[in-house]
């Protein structure tokens, strides 16, 4: 296994419906790599499995040559530490504030470290994802673009070299979505690895170094960039929303 993420014939299974069917593939460390697929293809479900949010039904994942499933607590920490995912629907906690869904992370992983210093981090992530309301509201409060930019900021919370984003240009003004994909950019350029999930051709040429077919459940082609801009007839499926 030579990719920071690997699977190994994973598949995933929910109510006896079976949505990742056996599926072998490599993630490149420090590269950004986008998962695309037609609505329901099962491309945000291998992307959760990627990020260890689900437990494969068969096959495992790994990170850095270490099983996910089979982590101790520590090793389980370290991961999550490392990483961060941006959820679709951007997933904050409805009965608490922003400050507090923002806190729980560095609470978590950095004890020692001082309400003060903690919120000056808070503050500063949401600055720099473009979110300017208060802190004191909850989610119910806010538009779902402004979901998305506090789910955004959540996760760059802990700074992490390894970055899971699920559709999180979508419910957002051009000017938001653009100011996403730079920031994304930048981790780009320090040679963090980033898996995203987009229908959005331009945001994939912008982004990826390489794009992976997910077509009924199943990783068909791992293309690089180049051959996805080469290729006019894929890009413009991609756009469509039919790959």
């Amino acid at each position: 296994m030579k990719g920071i993420i690997s699977l190994k014939n994973v598949s995933f299974a929910t109510q006896n419906i079976r949505i990742i069917h056996d599926v072998t593939l490599e993630i490149d460390e420090g590269k950004t790599t986008a998962l695309v697929g037609a609505s329901g293809s099962g491309k945000s479900t291998l992307l959760k499995l990627c990020a260890g949010l689900l437990i494969p039904s068969g096959g495992q994942v790994y990170f850095r040559g270490k099983e996910i499933g089979a982590m101790n607590r520590a090793q389980t920490m370290d991961f999550r530490r490392e990483s961060a995912f941006v959820f679709q629907d951007s997933a904050l906690w409805a009965n608490q504030s922003l400050e507090q869904s923002l806190d729980l992370p560095l609470r978590l992983h950095f004890p020692l470290m001082s309400k003060k210093d903690r919120s000056e981090k808070i503050r500063a992530a949401v600055k720099t994802a473009g979110y300017q309301r208060g802190l004191g509201i909850r989610p119910s409060g806010l538009s779902t673009g402004e979901q998305k930019l506090v789910g955004f900021a959540r996760a760059l919370i802990l700074d992490p070299r390894v970055l899971f984003l699920d559709e999180w240009t979508e419910s957002l003004d051009d000017r938001a979505a653009q100011r996403l994909v730079a920031l994304v950019k930048e981790r780009k350029k320090n040679n963090n690895t980033i898996v995203f999930v987009s229908h959005r051709i331009g945001v994939i040429r912008a982004l990826a170094d390489f794009v992976i077919l997910v077509v009924g459940g199943r990783a068909y082609l791992k293309l690089t960039a180049k051959e996805i801009d080469e290729d006019n007839e894929i890009a413009d499926l991609v756009e469509q929303g039919l790959l």
